[in-house]
C-alpha cells in the first residue's frame, strides 16, 4: 500500500510545498497541518487509522504513539522534516532535501537482532567500608547485596546482606554473567556473642553475580568501563555519583534485550594461520576487550560488545561486519540519498554523518540558531565507528561533493582517524574532514562557510563487499588513474618478492586467507592477485627467504582482477621419466651442494636427487644397499629341531 505523508508547518514556522513534495517523492502528501499535535489531532486518528501514513514529526512522537494505542492501531513511522530541513536560514529552497530524507525513511530495514539477558540482581559491592556498606544498605531491600571488603576491621552487625573479606584478583563477564575471582576470601561466622568470627583465609575462590558497584575510587576492573553493562563505578568522594550508581544498580533486574551488534564470518577472518599472526586490526581497536584470538580467527563475545563498530569498519575481509543496522543498508541510505537530492533538481549536497549526539545538536541548532544550510544532508547513524573510509567513498561517488563525520563524546578518536586517513588518500584531503565540537552554533557557522568541492558529474552505485564497492567508487573518482598511495597499514596493497631471494618454496601460498597467492600446478610459478590480497602479513611472516614485502596502494587498473606472475622459474625434469617435478635452480644448487658428501659418494646416489618422487622410490628399491631389503625368511623351528639339539648335547 503506498504511504501517505502527514505533514505540519509547526505554526506557520516550517514551510511545506506539498504539491512540489508529492512530485517529487511520487507519494501522496496530505495538505500542511499547522498543529497536527494538538488543535489537529483529528487529522492524526483518521491517518493512523488508514494505517498508511508516516508523520513528518519526531518532536512528538510519544503523542502519535499514545494515540496510536488508544486507538488500538499499531505505530505509524515518523519522519523528522522540520529540524533537518525545515528549519533553517538556508534561502534555497529545501524541496531536495526533504525529498531524500523521504526517500531514505521508505527504505526497508530487517528488525534488530537481539539476545536475552536475565538479571537476578545478585550485586557484588566493592570499595572502603564506610560508603560501601552505606549503599548495602540503599540496596538490600532491591537486590541480593554481598559487599567485599578488604579489611577485616568494624565488621557490621546487621545480617541485611552479605560481608566478605579479601582481594578481588580478577573480574570478567557482562551484566547477567559476571564471574569473580577472590584472594584471601574469608566469611563471616554469624554464631556466638560479641564480634563476628571470619574463616580462615583462601585464595582462589570464585562466584558469579549479575551487577558490580565499584566505589573503590581506583582503576577500573574493565577496559572502557564505561561501555561495560552491568558494572558501575564512581568516585566514594563525590555523593551524587555514588547516588546516582545506586539508583542505576536498583533498576538492573529482570529479563533485558541486548542487540547482536557484529555479525561473524569465521572463514574468512585472517588472523592467523599455523601458529603465525596475520591480521590483528579488530583486536587492536577493540575498546571492551570483546574480541579474543580463538585459534586461527577470532570470536566475539556479544554480551561484553558494546557496538562501538570500529571493527567493521577496519576489518578487511568482512569476517566481521555490523549488524545493527547491516552495512549493506548503510550504503543504500548513503546512495538513496544522494540520488533523490539530486533527481529532485539539487546540486552539489554534502553529507553530515553523526550519531545520536549529533542529531540532539542539529535539533538545537535547528531550534535557537541557523539550522542546516539546504544542501546538507545529515545521516545519523547507531554508532558512528561504523562508518569506515569505504562508506565515505562510496558517498563521494554517489553525488555527495563533502562528507563530514561528526562524533559524539563516546566516539573512538584513533579509530575514526585511521579511517579517515585512509578515505582522504583514495578520495582526496578537501573531499573528507572530520568536525570534532559540541557547539550547536559552531557546527552551524563551520558547515556555511564550507565551499564545497565539485561533486563527481557522472555519479555511481556499485554493489558488492565493502572492498569491491570501495574499489568501484575509487575508480570512478579517479577516471584513467591505475594506482592511489595508500598509508601504511592499509588493507589494499601489492606484495612485492625478490625474486633472488625466493626460492618458490611456496609456503605463503598455503598459509594464504584470501586466496591472493596462487600456484601453477603445471609450473614453478608464484602468483599473485591484488583485489584479493589483505596486507595481512602472513606471507612475510611465513616466509623462511624473508623474500616478501608490501606495497600499500589500491590499483585500480585491470590487472587487479588478474593472476600476475610475482615469480617463476625452469622447471627440472626428472632423469629418469622426464616429469617436471621442482625448481632447476634449486635442484642445481642441491646436487652442487651434496656431491662432495660422504654419504651421496658415487653417481647412483646423487643422481636420485635429480629423479621424481616416483622415479626415486623405485630406484632405491632396486639397488643393491637397498635398507628396505630383509633378508630370508627365518625357517620355523619344529619339535625335530628341539630333539635334535638334546641329542647333540
Amino acid at each position: 500500500m503506498p504511504k501517505t505523508l502527514i505533514t505540519c508547518d509547526c505554526l506557520g514556522s516550517s514551510p511545506i510545498d506539498a504539491d512540489s513534495l508529492s512530485e517529487a517523492t511520487g507519494l501522496e502528501v496530505k495538505r500542511p497541518c499547522t498543529a497536527l499535535c494538538t488543535t489537529q489531532i483529528d487529522r492524526a486518528a483518521t491517518a493512523l487509522t488508514n494505517g498508511d501514513a508516516i508523520f513528518c514529526c519526531e518532536q512528538e512522537a510519544r503523542v502519535f504513539d499514545e494515540l496510536a494505542l488508544e486507538l488500538n492501531v499499531d505505530p505509524a513511522p515518523k519522519l523528522d522534516l522540520r529540524d533537518r530541513a525545515g528549519w533553517s536560514a538556508d534561502t534555497a529552497s529545501a524541496l531536495p532535501k526533504m525529498s531524500a530524507l523521504v526517500a531514505e525513511s521508505l527504505l526497508p530495514a530487517a528488525p534488530d537482532k537481539t539476545i536475552d539477558i536475565v538479571s537476578e540482581g545478585l550485586c557484588l559491592i566493592i570499595g572502603a567500608p564506610d560508603v560501601a556498606l552505606s549503599a548495602a544498605d540503599q540496596l538490600k531491600d532491591h537486590l541480593g547485596v554481598t559487599v567485599l571488603l578488604e579489611t577485616a576491621f568494624d565488621l557490621p552487625t546487621t545480617r541485611d546482606f552479605d560481608v566478605i573479606v579479601g582481594r578481588l584478583r580478577r573480574a570478567s563477564g557482562a551484566l547477567g554473567q559476571f564471574h569473580v575471582v577472590i584472594d584471601a576470601l574469608q566469611q563471616i561466622e554469624p554464631g556466638g556473642r560479641g564480634v563476628h568470627s571470619l574463616s580462615a583465609p583462601r585464595d582462589g575462590g570464585q562466584s558469579e553475580c549479575d551487577i558490580i558497584l565499584d566505589l573503590r575510587g581506583g582503576p577500573a576492573l574493565f577496559p572502557a568501563p564505561e561501555k561495560r553493562e552491568g558494572y558501575l563505578r564512581a568516585d566514594p568522594g563525590h555523593p551524587a555519583a555514588v547516588a546516582a550508581a545506586v539508583l542505576a544498580a536498583s533498576h538492573l533486574t529482570g529479563t533485558f534485550e541486548k542487540p547482536l551488534y557484529v555479525r561473524t564470518e569465521p572463514l574468512l577472518c585472517a588472523h592467523s594461520r599455523a601458529e603465525q599472526t596475520g591480521c590483528t586490526r579488530c583486536l587492536d581497536l577493540c575498546p571492551t576487550g570483546a574480541i579474543t584470538p580463538n585459534g586461527d580467527y577470532v570470536t566475539v563475545d556479544p554480551m561484553v560488545c558494546a557496538g562501538c563498530g570500529a571493527c567493521s569498519a577496519a576489518c578487511p575481509s568482512g569476517a566481521i561486519s555490523y549488524d545493527a543496522p547491516a552495512v549493506d543498508l548503510t550504503f543504500r541510505r548513503i546512495q538513496t540519498l544522494a540520488k533523490a537530492f539530486l533527481d529532485a533538481g539539487g546540486t552539489a549536497p554534502r553529507l553530515l554523518v553523526h550519531d545520536g549526539h549529533g542529531q540532539e545538536m542539529v535539533q538545537l541548532a535547528a531550534r535557537y540558531g541557523r539550522g542546516l544550510p539546504a544542501d546538507v544532508i545529515p545521516l545519523n547513524v547507531p554508532s558512528i565507528g561504523t562508518f569506515g573510509h569505504a562508506e565515505a567513498v562510496a558517498a563521494l561517488a554517489a553525488g555527495f561533493a563533502s562528507v563530514t563525520l561528526m562524533p559524539g563524546p563516546g566516539a573512538d578518536r584513533d579509530a575514526m582517524e585511521a579511517q579517515l586517513a585512509l578515505a582522504r588518500a583514495i578520495a582526496g584531503e578537501e573531499k573528507v574532514r572530520l568536525f570534532d565540537t559540541s557547539d550547536p552554533e559552531a557546527m552551524s557557522d563551520a558547515l556555511y562557510a564550507e565551499v564545497a568541492p565539485a561533486p563527481l558529474e557522472t555519479p555511481v552505485r556499485p554493489m558488492g563487499t565493502r572492498r569491491q564497492i570501495a574499489r568501484q567508487a575509487a575508480k570512478a573518482l579517479h577516471p584513467g588513474k591505475e594506482t592511489i598511495p595508500l598509508p601504511e597499514g592499509a588493507p589494499y596493497g601489492a606484495v612485492l618478492v625478490d625474486t633472488d631471494a625466493c626460492t618458490l618454496c611456496l609456503s605463503c601460498v598455503s598459509l594464504c586467507p584470501s586466496g591472493a597467492l596462487g600456484d601453477n600446478p603445471d609450473l614453478p610459478q608464484l602468483r599473485f592477485q591484488e583485489d584479493a590480497c589483505l596486507q595481512c602479513g602472513l606471507c612475510a611472516r611465513v616466509c623462511p627467504e624473508d623474500a616478501i614485502a608490501y606495497a600499500p596502494q589500491m590499483n585500480l587498473s585491470d590487472s587487479a582482477l588478474r593472476q600476475e606472475i610475482l615469480n617463476e622459474e625452469e622447471p627440472f625434469n626428472c632423469i629418469e621419466c622426464g616429469a617436471p617435478f621442482g625448481v632447476k635452480s634449486t635442484i642445481d644448487r642441491i646436487t652442487a651442494q651434496l656431491e662432495s658428501h660422504s654419504m651421496f659418494a658415487g653417481g647412483d646416489k646423487l643422481r636420485m636427487i635429480q629423479m621424481c618422487d616416483n622415479c626415486r622410490v623405485n630406484a632405491q628399491f632396486h639397488s643393491d644397499d637397498n635398507p628396505f631389503t630383509l633378508g630370508s625368511r627365518p625357517r620355523p623351528r619344529t619339535t625335530a629341531d628341539y630333539i635334535k639339539k638334546r641329542r647333540d648335547h
